[in-house]
């Protein structure tokens, strides 16, 4: 029998490829991971954890001014500290890189620190080192796409947008994803002023209509300028920050210019080609239904593979791996009804279909929205409404979606996954008891159908 020194060989230590290891680990595997920046990768690192931090930071600034409508009273302007934030939260990383090589080192993974190239199906190098490996993962996730245009090298990305020396006074961020619709929150949350530049005609493409809809009015409601149907063509640094050259043949002056328009799976420089992988255009890894590439001993999860660039998503692919290679059970991602937020201000979640991709698929679909000011903003004085919206099939009265743009969206759009998850149909959502006062209620009140 051929000898390998490891049963599993893993490319990147971020949410996928841990897990990964970790489970395969515990079936009494040899493992290895290799990373060549941070254990815990991208969303640990540089997206998700980190962002998140800065999201409750600039909540606070709302809560302040919220706070004197119930009664409190500020004697000074609340005074906030952006590297103070910072510092905070590389200390929390820091911690958490830690736990992260803990548990991998408590499950008898090897860590190896480095780049690792694939040399052959089996065969890994790290510089001098060579290990080979009975089967191999991809889970090297993605990074920053940039365009080329004359400046792009002035700009920074979500990753160095989490470890600026400064806040900007002026900030452009460009695109309408997730990242940028996030970011453009959390910096005017804390006081710079952001303009949105977008090449379409709204940010968030792909989610429902209402939802888009009633998100752009509450972020420019909050004081973010948003510029639609224009991009950038040229980027010009000044005396004291970057005149950008807009394709409608004006231009902007700025301090400071984030990039947030997509990113790309991670795969360049791995050998990934030269050992038989095959490889979209985009530089994603092409598999199957199983997770499985072009070659058979070789695997691939997460952003490196762009299917769903979530991370619960690759860790469930990474699960679904391991139980393919060494519990005798073929087991594909179930991609139904995987619920998404943005934490935005105010943050949208989401689970199943938005409204058009359900009127392609069904012949009929009964729609229910509910917009209504929420008890929270009545004595603060906010002029911010929630947006509920439930999709039905008439025929099975199952439910096929749910959306929010609101406070604890997220929160509240979990439990509602697992009802869609379980088939939950309108009647039953209808019967349940509401939790009040709570917004949340609200959707188990819904009654009223949009014609």
């Amino acid at each position: 029998m051929t000898q390998f020194d490891f049963d599993l060989f893993v490319m990147g230590a971020g949410s996928g490829g841990v897990r990964a290891a970790r489970q395969a680990a515990a079936r009494g595997k040899k493992v290895a991971v290799a990373e060549e920046s941070r254990v815990g990768g991208t969303c640990v690192m540089r997206g998700c954890v980190p962002k998140k931090l800065l999201v409750y930071a600039g909540q606070f600034a709302n809560a302040f001014d919220d706070a004197v409508g119930f009664g409190w009273s500020l004697p000074t302007p609340p005074r906030f500290d952006w590297t103070q934030l910072i510092s905070a939260k590389n200390a929390e990383l820091n911690r958490l890189e830690g736990v992260y090589r803990t548990m991998l080192r408590n499950a008898g993974v090897t860590v190896l620190d480095g780049h690792a190239v694939l040399t052959d199906p089996h065969t890994v190098s790290m510089g001098s080192m060579v290990y080979t490996a009975e089967n191999i993962l991809i889970a090297t996730g993605g990074w920053p796409n940039m365009p080329n245009i004359p400046g792009i090298e002035h700009v920074i990305s979500s990753n160095e947008a989490l470890d600026l020396l400064s806040l900007p006074r002026r900030m452009v961020i460009v695109g309408g994803g997730y990242i940028a619709v996030e970011f453009a929150s959390i910096f005017n949350s804390l006081g710079v002023d952001v303009t949105q530049i977008i090449r379409g005609d709204a940010f968030l493409r792909g989610f429902d209509q209402d939802v888009r809809t009633t998100l752009t009015g509450a972020m420019i409601h909050r004081g973010i300028t948003l510029v639609t149907k224009t991009t950038i063509t040229a980027i010009a640094k000044t005396g004291n920050g970057y005149r950008l050259s807009l394709s409608d043949g004006t231009s902007l002056d700025t301090d400071l210019v984030m990039y947030a328009t997509g990113r790309r799976p991670n795969t360049a420089g791995l050998g990934l080609e030269e050992a038989g992988v095959h490889l979209r255009e985009d530089g994603a890894v092409v598999v199957d239904d199983y997770s499985r590439t072009s070659m058979d001993n070789i695997y691939a999860v997460g952003d490196a593979t762009e299917r769903m660039a979530l991370t619960p998503v690759a860790i469930a692919e990474a699960e679904a791996v391991v139980r393919t290679l060494y519990d005798g059970k073929p087991t594909r991602p179930d991609y139904d009804f995987v619920p998404t937020a943005v934490f935005s201000s105010p943050t949208v979640a989401t689970v199943g279909l938005d409204e058009a991709t359900a009127v392609a698929r069904f012949d009929k679909v009964h729609v229910y929205v509910s917009r209504f000011r929420p008890m929270r903003n009545t004595l603060a004085g906010r002029d911010e409404r929630t947006m509920m919206k439930m999709l039905v099939d008439p025929d099975s009265d199952m439910v096929l979606g749910i959306h929010m743009v609101g406070d604890d969206a997220a929160e509240i759009m979990q439990g509602f996954a697992v009802a869609l998850k379980c088939g939950a149909t309108k009647e039953q959502i209808d019967s349940t008891i509401g939790i009040h006062p709570s917004a949340a209620e609200e959707l188990v009140t819904m009654r009223t159908r949009r014609e």
